[in-house]
């Protein structure tokens, strides 16, 4: 049974078709890359999975199970999380506040109840330590790396014990050491059994981390290939146009 599957996803915005029959299909412990230039529709393919909004037409199945998002929260429900390329993390607020940040854990004395930082502390950094990454739950996000900040982001996600993340260009604007960082952390996310896509225009980055490859151009899906069985060439023509489809 497919873990997460997309077929036949249409988006129109009035006279605008941002997507024109998508098929997409991801399984457990995968790491897909989704690559396309500019407007190709990667955003868009997103914020449909994410739940942002609805498909014009088209199916969307998870684990067997035809779904129809009303609101990013259905689609968390469902076990599919979302690490923006802004990360929306607090600088001002400590590793483990942003990890709980609107779930916070709470503690109750009588009628009253507080912000049980202690705990919130603890599992932070249990699920930093499960990503292995040097991330400590008391210090602040502003005084960290691009990497730390996406192990913050990740633990996040793994909150919900979620089945799929999608994450959006996370090696954008960093140092190559905290690439290299971010794309252990993926690994780390499949190898947990968690389905990855990985939005990206760094090819090897994609190259390094993912199985399989779908390229977008103009709203379509015009190659879907495990990473073995194409090269970076193969996919900088597909996404310039300079090869039609493969």
């Amino acid at each position: 049974m497919r873990l997460f599957e997309l077929q036949g996803i249409s988006k129109n915005f009035g006279a605008i078709q941002a997507l024109n029959g998508v098929n997409l299909k991801i399984d457990s412990g995968e790491v897909l890359g989704l690559m396309g230039d500019n407007g190709a529709g990667k955003s868009t393919m997103i914020k449909i999975m994410a739940g942002n909004f609805p498909p014009s037409s088209g199916e969307i199945w998870l684990k067997g199970e035809k779904v129809a998002f009303q609101n990013p929260l259905d689609a968390r429900k469902k076990g599919i999380e979302v690490v923006y390329q802004d990360l929306a993390l607090c600088d001002n607020l400590t590793a483990a506040e942003n990890v709980f940040l609107g779930r916070e854990a709470k503690i109750k004395f009588g009628p009253f109840k507080f912000i049980h930082y202690a705990a919130m502390f603890r599992e932070a950094a249990r699920h930093f330590a499960e990503l292995k990454s040097e991330t400590r739950p008391r210090d602040l996000v502003k005084q960290m790396s691009g990497g730390q900040r996406q192990a913050v982001a990740i633990a996040r996600t793994r909150l919900s014990k979620p089945d799929i993340v999608l994450m959006d260009e996370p090696t954008a604007a960093i140092s190559v050491r905290q690439v290299a960082e971010v794309l252990d952390l993926i690994r780390r996310l499949r190898d947990r059994g968690v389905a990855v896509i990985l939005i990206s225009h760094r090819m090897p980055d994609v190259f390094a981390v993912c199985d399989h490859v779908s390229v977008m151009r103009r709203g379509k899906v015009v190659a879907d290939k495990p990473i073995g069985t194409t090269s970076p060439e193969e996919v900088t023509g597909l996404i310039t146009g300079a090869i039609e489809k493969a």
